[in-house]
């Protein structure tokens, strides 16, 4: 009986070790069949582009070259790794190659999510955890950088948040992912910034002699991992690059994804909060202050800023793992379990060979459904049409809403506007804004003057569209239910003013 019992917790053991394995496989599978959901933001006509310059050039960007109203200002590229991977997936697989890397993106999310939990949760907690997580983020899940970097983060948090639960400092041979993080995405500010909180967390209960100790160590580690953000092509410029959209002020709060939470109506967001709340009084949970903080620090994140929900969704459960696991602590019998199965080589090789088949699985499934079924990008984002009769005419200087810029980007036309917020900075945008909105008359004439617009290309149903009918001096050329065009009255077709030439 006790050689059946022990070989049963073995078999647990390497079933639990592929667990967050499944948990990956069936996250990328879901979102794979929901794959046109994934590609809604003209942010990625943009990103493609750029990574495809990258490629073609052997070199990085540190001016733009893609407007007419900042060509030539000073603009470095904080997400050129991930830039490279979607344009590479892209020429290979059309827009299913950046389908599957965002689908990768966050089932390796989902994944690490459920390794780091299962040291101290249930299994069943853990995989829920998850699941929440994923569905909160639903609404900023498309095929952007921040997707491949949100594997890191939670891996980046997960070691901090590790170290801080033992009372050490995080090993030195972690540092690699912050210069990974910095190299894929902007975001990584956020795994700096959250050092400080760690650190006293990993202090708080010791004596103040080794408080010192401990606490220095932990700064020591704080300026090697700024140090290792900078280990990208730009340098210490990467800091300064992926600080300036935090600097945009009013413009935050225009941009849908940096606008705060509203709770108007219910949502999965306001929910977890509530959920929150309501274990932690159920539960009787007793936090540390650092934790506390921490947790509040994520909620802050994302009541202020919609875009921030996914860091909530994934961090919180790392905050509060360790507490609701000290008032379940797993089985004694079940860790032993898990040590004498990561001993046997039999034990690894059947792991091994049970992980290898669930990819298979994956990659054999990607396939089938990839044979017949093409990825197609949301026809709000690109309006072909318009774009094909602005191309005709040669309308050089067009006036562009701003969810068409990475659009008028893929197709090689300077753009007046486009996503990439903290080159135009808060005054032209929020100009800009205003003159789409028609808050005053002025700042839409002004703007189509003092910038010598031949043609304008706005959403169907905008203010400045329906206004261009009747201001004189412009009619309207063409309109469908995506993109409305207006072109000066009387204009022959080609622009009267050349603009730069676009690097391709």
């Amino acid at each position: 009986m006790s050689l059946s019992f022990t070989n049963s917790i073995a078999v647990q053991s390497r079933a639990r070790a592929l667990v967050p394995l499944c948990v990956g496989a069936g996250a990328y599978l879901f979102f794979l069949y929901i794959g046109d959901t994934l590609l809604q933001d003209s942010d990625s006509f943009w990103q493609i582009k750029i990574g495809q310059w990258i490629l073609d050039h052997h070199a990085l960007p540190y001016a733009d070259f893609y407007s007419f109203t900042r060509f030539g200002e000073p603009w470095i590229s904080t997400s050129w790794l991930s830039q490279i991977l979607f344009s590479i997936s892209y020429t290979q697989w059309d827009w299913a190659g950046p389908v599957i890397l965002t689908a990768l993106g966050i089932a390796a999310s989902a994944a690490i999510l459920v390794h780091l939990l299962d040291a101290h949760l249930e299994i069943p907690r853990s995989v829920l955890f998850a699941m929440l997580a994923v569905l909160l983020s639903l609404h900023h899940i498309l095929a952007r950088p921040h997707i491949l970097a949100l594997p890191v983060m939670i891996a980046w948090v997960g070691v901090l948040m590790n170290a801080a639960d033992r009372k050490v400092t995080p090993s030195w041979a972690w540092l690699p992912l912050m210069s990974l993080w910095a190299n894929l995405h902007g975001g990584f500010v956020l795994g700096l910034a959250l050092i400080g909180p760690m650190a006293l967390e990993a202090i708080w209960t010791l004596d103040s002699g080794k408080q010192i100790r401990l606490l220095t160590r932990w700064f020591l580690f704080g300026v090697a991992a700024t140090t290792a953000a900078c280990v990208t092509p730009y340098g210490w410029r990467t800091l300064l690059g992926a600080t300036n959209i935090l600097n945009l002020g009013e413009l935050l709060s225009v941009i849908s994804e940096w606008m705060p939470a509203n709770f108007a109506s219910f949502s999965a967001f306001e929910a977890a909060i509530l959920g929150l709340i309501a274990l932690g009084l159920f539960r009787g949970l007793t936090l540390s202050p650092p934790r506390i903080l921490l947790i509040v620090l994520f909620t802050w994140m994302g009541l202020t800023h919609v875009r921030s929900i996914e860091a909530f969704a994934f961090l919180v459960p790392l905050a509060l793992a360790k507490p609701l696991g000290e008032q379940s602590p797993l089985p004694q019998t079940d860790a032993q379990g898990r040590e004498k199965a990561a001993e046997s080589w039999a034990a690894r090789y059947v792991t091994i060979t049970g992980a290898l088949m669930i990819a298979a699985a994956a990659w054999t499934s990607t396939s089938i459904y990839m044979s017949h079924h093409r990825f197609t990008f949301t026809m709000d984002q690109t309006p072909v049409a318009a774009v094909d009769l602005l191309q005709q005419r040669k309308a050089q200087r067009i006036f562009n809403a701003y969810q068409f810029g990475g659009y008028l980007i893929s197709r090689d036309i300077p753009v007046f506007i486009d996503g990439r917020a903290e080159l135009y900075g808060e005054t032209f945008v929020m100009d800009f804004f205003k003159g789409v909105e028609v808050k005053k008359l002025d700042n839409l004439t002004r703007l189509l003057d003092e910038y010598r617009i031949d043609a304008t290309l706005m959403v169907a149903d905008s203010p400045a569209a329906q206004v261009l009918d009747h201001i004189k001096g412009w009619k309207r050329l063409y309109g469908d239910n995506i993109a409305v065009i207006h072109v000066r009255d009387g204009a022959t077709g080609a622009g009267n003013t050349p603009v730069p030439t676009q690097s391709n």
